[in-house]
């Protein structure tokens, strides 16, 4: 399965999400996402299966618990792949850097009101 495919469904990516702030437990991740999206536990595991065998996330048993965790290097390949569109928001992204600062130094300069003048 393609890198895009396993990050086309909105559960698959809010699953990486929750494991991009540290390992949970399958059942956590059940939790949040029957809550979220409202599907069975079996159809979680499922998505879980699909990170796992596609190396997006890893697992490991602790007692009756799994763990599950993102695996970086599926990732980098996206990254890797979309550094060729980059250009297409950074330029964007540095012309409204720009665009802000000067509004800031426009805010902080002294304008023709704060003057006073007596003629």
């Amino acid at each position: 399965m393609h890198a895009f495919d396993v990050l086309g469904d909105p559960v698959r990516r809010r699953i990486l999400e929750l494991l991009a702030d540290g390992e949970l437990s399958s059942g956590e991740v059940t939790a949040v996402i029957q809550n979220e999206h409202g599907i069975s536990q079996p159809a979680v595991s499922q998505h879980l299966r699909v990170l796992r065998d596609n190396g997006f996330a890893s697992v490991r048993a602790e007692g009756t618990r799994r763990l599950y965790a993102v695996e970086p290097g599926p990732l980098r390949e996206v990254d890797v792949w979309l550094e060729r569109f980059r250009g297409f928001w950074e330029q964007r992204l540095d012309a409204l850097a720009t665009e802000l600062a000067r509004g800031k130094r426009e805010r902080r300069a002294p304008g023709p009101s704060s003057r006073n003048e007596h003629t």
